[in-house]
């Protein structure tokens, strides 16, 4: 006869659960990398790149109009401003960290975080 779902495999999956949280948490936590500048494309064409330490406000401009606003303070950078309609990037969270974004889809601008340790390699190719 075929074994039910015991008390051993309950104990079992949840030390297994509470392991594996463990683990991918300390993924995310301990491999962010602080960001040093964000750089920001306008219809994927380099607009400009901005260094984090540098408090700063930067009008981002499509041809003759202001479509972003974007501000660098404390070490985060933020968009405060558009002139889209859904305004999903301004409600976004402010970003510091490698490889985090800010996202404009109908203005098509991209605000990303470079920079941080740069990793050795470890093998010659």
């Amino acid at each position: 006869m075929a074994k039910g779902f015991g008390k051993k495999d309950g104990i079992f999956l949840g030390i297994f659960s509470a392991v594996l949280i463990l683990v991918c948490a300390g993924f995310y936590f301990l491999g962010r990398q602080p960001g040093a500048m964000a750089e920001v494309t306008v219809d994927g064409k380099f607009y400009g790149a901005y260094p984090l330490s540098q408090d700063q406000t930067v009008d981002i401009m499509k041809g003759e109009a202001v479509t972003n606003v974007l501000v660098i303070q404390n070490g985060m950078a933020d968009v405060i401003e558009a002139n889209c309609p859904d305004k999903l990037c301004v409600h976004q969270k402010s970003v510091s960290h490698a490889n985090e974004t800010i996202v404009c889809l109908p203005n098509k601008v991209v605000v990303e975080i470079k920079g941080g340790k740069k990793r050795e390699l470890d093998a010659a190719v």
